[in-house]
């Protein structure tokens, strides 16, 4: 009995222990806040709806409440730049709430150069990008991310060469010699575009462009030309992350031009008289034997973490690139840390950043073959008849003494050495310090370094004419930058009533120094050690100019600041003045001021729009500014040189012979850009469809441009680098988007943007040291023109009339068969058109469907001509005996050629179907290592609509004088790839 009692009495209070422990358990309610990707979200507000109480998240996202006997428990989520979200919370029962990024918010802060500004308070023309905007697949360069992107801003893909980075230009041409490539900041630090190679594309946060002067006038000289922001990604603190991405591509060549066959050159020659020496009896096809299937790959692996004091986040890349041309490479290797650290009570932070990189690119070889016409390795395979062999019958290259300055490509494709290697570092320290109630100080100082070589080596063997008569030449070429930058900043923030104040103070310091060596040999007996032992050539060949080395450097001082003031956050003023010397100027003119306002007005704050439902937000922006422009000119320039000049024999001997080569000018003085700017920014049903326009008008003075002069008076040569003419860029620039659709599951959204400009030559002459210098026509690109009055690079050509009895082609106004004016002012020319684009446009529709999304762009140009010189090269039936032509020659039927006529000018305008993207993301909640998983399948160049005959009408536009003509590229591939994002715990 007794054991019987015991048992019922441990029995009871085990089920009483029992029934305590679910109570207690009913009492509490769990939860755990993750984000997008999974990780914890530590520091969320999760608070009890219709009550004041409230928590926050630990480090592991988790929080708790006790709740009494409550059966359920309505609670409100919150965190910065995500989306609130509400979740009823049951007992014994851990929630898992995921919060969904908050698109506006992502975008909401925009760097503007020195600092950050809310978008909704951005007073200048500013282009914001971030990272899920950018263009996804196999990205090499940051700029392929940003094609299409942005109104205004046009990149320039020529070609596919592995390891060449597309062209880009922001609002236009604005000068001629000082400098059109915008200023690139990466995480604070300055450089050129080379700085963009040293970027990781999946470490890319967001891309801020500065586009207008009241904008681009903080960084004085530097930002004329627009200015590219780069913000890489940080680690939140709390919050550890390691981090996998993977693309590999296939690259295609989609088209090739259409030449003789075998049998068809055969015949046609035949036909047309060419001796059947000519005719070697093989069937070669060259385009086919010099390409091949590129591949490229990308990996990137990122980890970091930290705490509310310190975090990190640290990545290493690495790129590897087999172009679709033979024996063309490019490998890229990037390691970098950026670390903050915060202290003295968080009132001081720390920003370190470290980024070191190797670039190592094998190039195609380039200015080869014959002195009529030099180009790259493809156009040369299109030269070489169809009927040559490539070896000879002992197995050495085949080539045709009969031929001038025969060549066979095949052989230079295996022979010739193009290595060039770079070793890029750069790191920089910021240091911040709240002082007292708003008033703050900074500190920020950078050094980059860049080391390049280069070896080439063109032997004998390589079939090259200069190579045979000199027994092979190779040469090395080391150039090395060393850039030091330093500001310190004080600012002020202030808020009373209504209004807001902040101002800031800027000093800076920029020093840049340049160093380097070339030395060149011939006559080399084998080619075992190629460039690498230039003393095993033959010293008696050594010619002036074979050795040489230089070192020059450049400093920037500047003084500058900034005033920001907004009144009920309706009236926004922004106001900078940035004074600026540089040693590369002449000694009259060594400082440069540089001012800029702009005021908006956002009319949806208003009262009286309080009541109306057609726009959910409305501002209007109007701005003016002065940039200066000094980047591309050399130090030097302002003072006379001598150098040498030949040789001369004098007293039994060959003795250096020295002469002027370069004018002084201590006049020489900034370049500057004038512009407005006056922008709308709008927003209709609650924001679903939102959009920017603006129209801008910029002129540049002061032109800097190598002029020439008469040999006498002051000038000791006939060049001089000087300030003479203006420019005048005038545009419209719109972008929209509209969400169609958007639920919690399903979004869609049709973006697009599109700009037109129009650009003008103001004038050209002027007085120089007292000289009128009537400059009205100067050359600029194939058969392009500056002509007053006219847009830059105008085509001045003769008008094609025909062919005729003897093959040759005629042209307007020809007497008796000869064009009596061959000079550029001659009647016989017409204006044919402009080299670059009037118009560009894309069409960024994306959608997405649970864990399913899809993305595309597709971007036009138009209203340019492009001189299709390689078409007009493979055309003329005189050379059918010695080289390949065009399928299209036989029938045009024009032998020769004497004149620049349009028949060879074509349309350059395009649609092209640039990218498209298929991505999932796998749930994989319950996976132990894994938080997110993302497979993406992404297309390239998928597809062309053009009129123009060559193989792509994207040539070079970049406004440079070599731009608007087609001599021949490197093949612009069709790429597809896979790609892989792995975030694990």
């Amino acid at each position: 009995m007794k054991k019987v009692y015991l048992f019922k009495y441990g029995l009871t209070v085990l089920l009483l222990v029992c029934a305590m422990s679910v109570f207690a358990q009913k009492s509490v309610f769990t939860g755990k806040v993750v984000d997008e990707t999974n990780q914890p979200l530590p520091g969320a507000t999760v608070t009890v709806k219709g009550t004041t109480q409230s928590t926050v998240t630990d480090a592991a996202g988790k929080f708790s409440f006790p709740a009494g006997n409550q059966s359920a428990m309505a609670v409100t989520i919150s965190f910065v730049g995500y989306d609130a979200t509400e979740k009823l919370l049951t007992p014994n029962d851990a929630a898992h709430i995921q919060l969904v990024p908050n698109q506006k918010s992502l975008s909401e802060v925009v760097v503007v150069g020195y600092g950050t500004a809310r978008k909704s308070d951005l007073t200048g023309a500013v282009a914001n990008l971030t990272s899920k905007d950018l263009n996804p697949g196999p990205i090499t360069n940051p700029l392929q991310q940003l094609a299409g992107r942005a109104a205004g801003v046009d990149i320039t893909q020529v070609g596919s060469e592995p390891g060449v980075a597309p062209s880009v230009r922001i609002r236009g041409i604005t000068s001629l010699e000082g400098g059109n490539d915008p200023l690139v900041v990466v995480d604070g630090i300055q450089g050129n575009m080379d700085l963009l190679n040293q970027v990781p594309p999946s470490e890319i946060a967001s891309v801020d462009i500065l586009k207008d002067a009241s904008a681009t006038a903080i960084y004085g000289s530097r930002g004329a030309p627009g200015v590219i922001i780069i913000t890489t990604k940080k680690s939140a603190a709390g919050k550890t992350s390691v981090e996998y991405t993977e693309n590999t591509s296939l690259d295609v060549i989609p088209k090739k031009l259409h030449e003789l066959s075998a049998a068809e050159w055969t015949t046609d020659a035949a036909a047309l008289g060419v001796d059947a020496s000519a005719n070697h009896g093989s069937n070669t096809d060259w385009y086919d034997l010099l390409t091949q299937n590129g591949v490229t790959q990308n990996h990137t692996l990122a980890f970091g973490g930290g705490t509310n004091e310190f975090s990190y986040r640290a990545s290493l890349t690495a790129i590897d690139q087999t172009g679709v041309v033979i024996m063309s490479n490019y490998k890229k290797y990037i390691g970098r840390i950026t670390a903050t650290q915060k202290a003295l009570d968080d009132k001081l932070t720390l920003t370190m950043n470290l980024n070191s990189g190797v670039n190592d690119a094998t190039y195609s070889p380039i200015g080869i073959g014959n002195a009529a016409f030099t180009s790259d390795l493809i156009s040369q395979a299109y030269i070489a008849r169809p009927t040559d062999p490539v070896y000879n019958t002992d197995g050495t290259y085949f080539r045709d003494p009969n031929v001038f300055q025969y060549t066979n490509p095949y052989a230079v494709s295996q022979t010739v050495k193009n290595n060039v290697n770079q070793d890029n570092l750069f790191g920089s320290l910021k240091a911040d310090l709240d002082i007292y109630k708003g008033l703050s100080a900074g500190w920020f100082g950078s050094w980059r370094k860049q080391d390049a070589n280069t070896g080439y080596y063109l032997p004998a063997s390589s079939t090259v004419q200069t190579a045979i008569d000199n027994s092979g030449i190779g040469h090395i070429n080391n150039d090395h930058v060393d850039e030091k930058l330093m500001d310190i900043d004080l600012s002020y923030k202030h808020d009373w009533g209504k209004s807001h104040f902040d101002a800031a103070a800027y000093y800076e310091w920029q020093a840049q120094t340049y160093f380097g060596d070339y030395a060149q040999g011939r006559g080399f007996i084998n080619d075992l050690a190629s460039y690498n032992a230039l003393q095993l050539g033959d010293i008696s060949k050594v010619l002036q100019g074979d050795i040489s080395s230089y070192k020059n450097d450049r400093r920037l001082v500047s003084f500058f600041g900034r005033i920001n003031y907004s009144y009920d956050n309706k009236y926004l003023l922004t106001a900078s003045f940035r004074r600026d010397g540089s040693t590369v100027f002449g000694i009259n003119n060594k400082w440069g001021n540089f001012p800029s306002a702009a005021f908006s007005w956002r009319a949806d704050q208003e009262d009286f729009m309080k009541d109306q439902h057609v726009f959910s937000s409305l501002k209007f922006r109007v701005g003016y500014g002065i940039t200066g422009n000094q980047q591309g000119i050399s130090p030097q320039n302002s003072i006379a040189l001598v150098g040498q000049a030949g040789t001369v024999f004098f007293g039994g001997q060959t003795i250096p012979n020295y002469a002027a080569s370069q004018n002084a000018n201590p006049n020489l003085k900034w370049e500057t850009k004038k512009q407005a700017n006056a922008g709308l920014d709008f927003g209709f049903l609650n924001d679903r469809l939102t959009g920017t326009l603006d129209v801008y008008s910029a002129n540049t003075d002061n032109l800097l441009y190598n002029y020439t002069v008469p040999l006498e008076g002051p000038f000791l040569t006939t060049n001089i680098l000087a300030n003479v003419g203006s420019l005048q860029d005038r545009g419209i620039e719109l972008s929209l988007s509209y969400n169609v659709i958007k639920t919690p599951t399903t979004n869609l959204t049709l973006a697009g943007n599109g700009t037109y400009m129009q650009n003008k030559v103001l004038s050209l002459g002027g007085n120089i040291e007292g000289y009128d210098i009537p400059t009205n026509y100067v050359g600029w690109g194939p058969n392009a023109f500056l002509v007053v009055g006219k847009p830059i690079g105008t085509f001045l050509v003769y008008r094609h009339t025909g062919v005729d009895a003897q093959g040759g082609e005629t042209v307007a106004g020809e007497v008796n068969g000869t064009v009596p004016d061959l000079s550029v002012q001659s009647k016989q020319r017409y204006d044919a058109g402009q080299s670059l684009p009037k118009y560009t446009w894309a069409f960024t529709p994306s959608f997405s469907y649970k864990n399913f999304d899809v993305s595309t762009v597709i971007r036009a140009s138009g209203g340019n001509k492009v001189y299709n010189g390689l078409r007009e090269d493979l055309s003329l039936l005189e050379n059918i005996g010695k080289q390949n032509v065009l399928e299209s020659a036989v029938p045009l039927g024009i032998h020769s050629v004497t004149v620049a006529s349009d028949e060879w000018l074509e349309d350059g305008s395009y649609i092209r179907w640039e990218n498209l993207s298929f991505g999932y993301k796998f749930n994989l909640t319950n996976v132990k290592y894994i938080s997110a998983l993302r497979l993406s399948l992404t297309g390239q160049n998928l597809a062309l609509i053009t009129k123009y005959k060559g193989l792509d009408p994207e040539v070079d536009a970049s406004g440079d004088s070599s731009s608007g003509g087609d001599y021949g590229i490197y093949p612009r591939t069709r790429t597809f790839s896979v790609g892989l994002n792995v975030i694990l715990k």
